[in-house]
C-alpha cells in the first residue's frame, strides 16, 4: 500500500554494505521498519531528510509485516538542539527507546505519536528534559503491563489523606493503610503529587516545567524502583543518563596533603 504518513525517526542501523534500516514511529500505523536501499552511498538523495532526530511527512510503500519502503520526503523538521547537545540527545534517545520497547511494530499507538512529538519539542527547547522523561515513564507504565493506581488509595479509595506508593499493592496507599506495606517507597508528598499529575499530563499544553531539585531527585529514585522491580527493563540509554549524571557532580575538595 503506497500512502502518505507522518513519522518520527526512532533509530537507524547500517544494513549490508550500502543500505540502511530505519525505524519510524508513525502517526497512522505505529512503529514500522523501513529498508532504505543505497542510503550509505555518497550522494544519496534523501540523506539529509533521514538524519537522526528528524520528523516529517513521507510517502512510502507500507507493508503490514516485514520491511516497508520510503519513496519520497514531503516535509521534514529537525530537532537541531537535540542533535547538538549530548544531554538533550541522551534524554531524547531514552524516551524513543522506551516507546520502541513498549509497543510491538505494526500496531497503532494511539495518542503516543502526538505525545512523543511534544516531548521532543520540549527537550529540543531544553525545557526540563529529565522531567519530560519522567512524564513519559509514568504514562508508559500501562503499556508495560504495570498500570499503577495513581488516582486514590488502592485499598479504600480515599484521596484526602497523605498518600504513598506501594509496589506490593500496585499503586497508592493512604496514610490509614501504610501499615499494610512497611516497604512502601516513603516518597514525599510533592513526589506523589507529581506522579499523579504526570499520569494525565498532556505535554502539548506544557510551556514550562519547574520542579524543585530535591523532588526531581526523589522522582528519579521512585521511578527507577518501579521500572527495576515492576517493569524489569534496563536500557543502555538509561544507563548512559545515569553515568552522565555523575559527570556533572561537583568535585569534592581535595584534602590538604600537607
Amino acid at each position: 500500500m503506497v500512502a502518505n504518513f507522518n513519522g518520527i525517526l526512532l533509530y537507524r542501523r547500517d544494513y549490508r554494505e550500502r543500505d540502511m534500516l530505519i525505524k519510524f514511529l508513525t502517526a497512522e500505523y505505529g512503529k514500522k521498519m523501513f529498508f532504505i536501499r543505497g542510503a550509505r552511498r555518497r550522494g544519496f538523495k534523501m540523506a539529509a531528510e533521514l538524519l537522526p532526530f528528524t520528523m516529517g511527512e513521507y510517502v512510502g510503500d507500507l507493508k503490514d509485516q516485514g520491511l516497508s519502503y520510503i519513496n519520497s520526503v514531503k516535509t521534514v523538521q529537525y530537532f537541531e538542539q537535540i542533535s547538538q547537545d549530548i544531554s538533550l540527545n541522551a534524554y531524547a534517545t531514552y524516551i524513543m527507546n522506551l516507546i520502541d520497547v513498549a509497543y510491538p511494530d505494526n500496531q497503532p499507538v494511539g495518542r503516543w505519536y502526538q505525545q512523543m512529538t511534544s516531548a521532543l519539542q520540549l527537550i529540543d527547547q531544553n525545557i526540563a528534559p529529565a522531567i519530560v522523561a519522567n512524564v513519559v515513564e509514568v504514562q508508559l507504565l500501562g503499556a508495560f503491563g504495570v498500570a499503577p493506581e495513581l488516582r486514590w488509595c488502592t485499598v479504600c479509595g480515599r484521596q484526602d489523606l497523605p498518600l504513598d506508593y506501594s509496589e506490593s499493592y500496585g499503586g497508592l496507599l493512604c496514610q490509614q493503610h501504610w501499615h499494610l506495606d512497611p516497604h512502601r517507597l516513603h516518597a514525599s508528598p510533592a513526589t506523589i503529587f507529581y506522579l499523579r499529575r504526570f499520569s494525565v499530563l498532556d505535554l502539548s499544553k506544557v510551556h514550562s516545567i519547574k520542579v524543585k531539585p530535591a523532588t526531581a531527585k526523589q522522582l528519579r529514585r521512585v521511578l527507577d524502583e518501579i521500572y527495576d522491580n515492576s517493569v524489569g527493563i534496563h536500557l543502555k540509554s538509561k544507563r548512559f543518563i545515569d553515568q552522565m549524571g555523575s559527570w556533572y557532580q561537583p568535585l569534592k575538595p581535595r584534602s590538604n596533603d600537607n
